[in-house]
């Protein structure tokens, strides 16, 4: 499955979240806590999944299993919306029409009156090739608005090192952003982990022993470091 997170008109930078507007996300696995952080400051997340993710035949079970996961993060269920278009099926050698994604993101940035997005950055976090499609899709609705009222944000991915550093990795993303302290960047710590590993389970499904693994280990349970596109 790949997802888009909109952040609604009238928000306040990613800097200092402190509006109620409505949101939408992307991956429970990596973005738990950029959800965490964004609803602690009071806004309503709303979620676009791109793709039912049906690689392994379990289309409708996926897409039950992302209410339930939602539902954990105290994201209702009619704030969710799973989309199954013939052109954007989930798999790895699934190649993605970035104008179709592009025509998506502009749909639902107009239906909830969106000025900022945040999405996978160009390599995906894991290599996923529809999270890449998912950024590149996202640069050409950017580069098609030309209005400019419409904002991107992108989640870092990291080297392998930083990736399975756990905790660790909160210390080593404070410190690279302090010391890119003039690029637009930021670092959102998840101040309840056990969150995450509930979220992620909730996609029994996927629940299998090496995702239990990542949830544990990975920084991306434990920080999210965003920078704008």
């Amino acid at each position: 499955m790949a997802w888009i997170w909109i952040l609604a008109a009238g928000c306040a930078p990613v800097g200092d979240l402190s509006g109620a507007d409505p949101l939408l996300l992307l991956s429970v696995l990596f973005f738990a806590p950029t959800i965490l952080f964004l609803k602690s400051k009071g806004h309503s997340i709303h979620i676009l999944c791109m793709s039912r993710g049906n690689a392994d035949g379990l289309r409708n079970t996926r897409k039950e299993e992302l209410y339930h996961a939602c539902e954990t993060l105290k994201i209702a269920h009619e704030q969710v919306k799973v989309l199954d278009h013939p052109k954007l099926q989930d798999g790895f050698h699934e190649k993605w029409d970035h104008g179709l994604v592009a025509e998506l993101a502009m749909e639902h940035v107009q239906l909830w009156s969106i000025d900022t997005i945040v999405t996978f950055d160009s390599y995906g976090v894991s290599g996923h090739p529809n999270h890449k499609d998912v950024h590149h899709g996202i640069c050409k609705f950017l580069h098609a608005n030309r209005q400019g009222n419409v904002e991107a944000w992108e989640l870092a991915s990291l080297n392998i090192l930083r990736k399975y550093s756990g905790p660790v990795d909160i210390w080593l993303s404070s410190f690279i952003s302090f010391t890119r302290s003039k690029q637009s960047i930021y670092t959102l710590v998840n101040s309840s982990p056990s969150r995450s590993y509930e979220a992620m389970a909730a996609h029994r499904s996927q629940w299998v022993w090496f995702r239990r693994l990542f949830v544990m280990f990975s920084s991306y349970t434990y920080i999210n470091m965003i920078q704008k596109i």
